[in-house]
């Protein structure tokens, strides 16, 4: 039977505005199930019967971390996964989609490669959506005149990026942060590498990365146990059980400061400040989460925003954030300033770190940031779609399953002591990446 178009459509809409108030009405951290696929796939399930709709996140350890040589190869596979699977072409697959009112999405980063699926829980819109999402994740063909398109693509984006201080300061950051490490290449790879590849590489690495003991499933939504199980067996069915990628290397400590100045002729200097910092799971993320959220990560109530924007007006905006990945991901610091005052923005930025690492925080900046973050934890699950993220992340990293009941309790937990203690192991300001990129900041 042909499902009426338009209407799903309207369905889908309100439900999606409905997602966002989902969990909001009655605040409570949602019950994780956990299981395997006969197949090996990890299964990480929340049931959500409040409104008629599933969520379902598919995660691969087949990030750009898993390029090797190839650089761009893990962007290029993710992204040609929905344009030809099984019988049909690209635009067959978003009909196919669009008449059913689901949603689906695909994206790929350093560590991992996604894979999402939003439809009505009704089973003659899921299973039909299921049975797609299954074609796209077992059966893609990479067809070849996608593929020229998809690298065109690429290799134009690449060249735009040439174009942006803001692109040019990451780059230059991310290298001399990870040198030699996978971490250090960016995800869109270089001229030279995505125009190395052939529509068999992507073939290879597909192959690879995209079997079931690779994989974690993750969903939110409208169903019971047996009804989950029943759709992750569906969505895995017929991937090779597989193995899981290898063990990443560790990132090694900066052995010394690095100081990198780029020329660009643009009216701002874009300025990254960073070094390795945590990796996803480690004892003290909740200290040192805190303590960023205090330094530079709470917008503009930060010490950074009140030193570098209030005080002395050299900045819009300025941050700071840690990035834990499967291995230690950066610690940044950034700001936008004017080129004339990039040196002392600069200055400041640094001093304050210091400062920071030296003494921590005052009790009171630790009581307001423990009531920020503990009071605005419920709207970070308060949608079916939050959730589903949250739960992948716990399922691809192995972290505990009740990670999301202890968060407030693990972030009351932090005192000024363990915040100071926790830079002071993590952080040496006087062992830095620094990044200026903008008119004058060549040496």
């Amino acid at each position: 039977m042909r499902i009426n178009t338009i209407g799903n459509k309207s369905v889908i809409l309100i439900v999606a505005l409905l997602a966002t108030v989902g969990f909001s009405q009655a605040y409570a951290t949602p019950n994780i199930q956990h299981w395997e696929t006969a197949n090996g796939a990890r299964v990480y399930f929340v049931a959500a019967p409040e409104l008629p709709m599933v969520d379902v996140q598919v995660v691969f350890d087949g990030g750009a971390a898993r390029d090797g040589e190839q650089h761009g190869v893990a962007l290029l596979t993710n992204g040609l996964l929905a344009e030809g699977a099984a019988d049909l072409n690209a635009d067959q697959i978003a009909e196919q989609f669009d008449d059913l009112g689901a949603r689906f999405g695909n994206s790929s980063e350093r560590d991992m490669a996604v894979v999402t699926l939003r439809s009505l829980s009704e089973a003659n819109v899921l299973d039909p959506a299921i049975t797609l999402l299954n074609k796209i994740l077992t059966k893609p063909t990479f067809p070849a005149d996608a593929f020229e398109r998809e690298r065109n693509r690429m290799l134009l984006a690449i060249e735009q990026r040439k174009q942006s201080p803001g692109d040019l300061a990451d780059e230059a950051f991310y290298h001399a942060v990870f040198d030699h490490h996978p971490y250090a290449n960016l995800p869109e790879g270089s001229e030279t590498s995505v125009k190395a590849l052939s529509a068999n590489d992507l073939k290879s690495f597909y192959q690879t990365y995209y079997v079931a003991k690779n994989a974690v499933i993750a969903i939110v939504g409208n169903l019971d146990k047996s009804q989950a199980e029943q759709l992750a067996n569906a969505v895995v069915a017929g991937l090779p059980t597989g193995q899981r990628a290898p063990e990443l290397p560790a990132v090694p400590a900066l052995e010394a400061e690095k100081d990198i100045r780029i020329e660009h002729p643009s009216t701002q200097t874009h300025i990254l400040v960073g070094a390795p910092g945590m990796a996803r799971g480690e004892d003290d993320y909740f200290d040192l989460y805190v303590g960023n959220h205090i330094l530079g990560g709470n917008g503009l109530v930060s010490r950074l925003s009140d030193e570098i924007r209030e005080k002395r007006g050299l900045s819009y905006s300025t941050y700071s954030y840690f990035l834990p990945m499967r291995k230690k991901g950066p610690f940044i610091l950034g700001l936008q300033t004017k080129n004339e005052t990039a040196q002392e923005a600069l200055q400041v930025l640094k001093d304050e770190l210091r400062k920071f690492v030296t003494n921590g925080p005052t009790a009171e900046e630790l009581e307001a940031s423990k009531k920020n973050i503990t009071g605005g934890f419920p709207l970070r699950i308060s949608s079916n779609s939050k959730i589903v993220g949250y739960i992948a992340m716990i399922g691809f990293y192995g972290l505990p399953l009740d990670y999301l009941d202890q968060f407030n309790a693990k972030i009351e937990a932090v005192t000024v002591d363990s915040i100071k203690t926790a830079f002071q192991r993590r952080v040496n300001p006087d062992k830095m990446v620094t990044v200026l990129v903008g008119d004058g900041q060549s040496s």
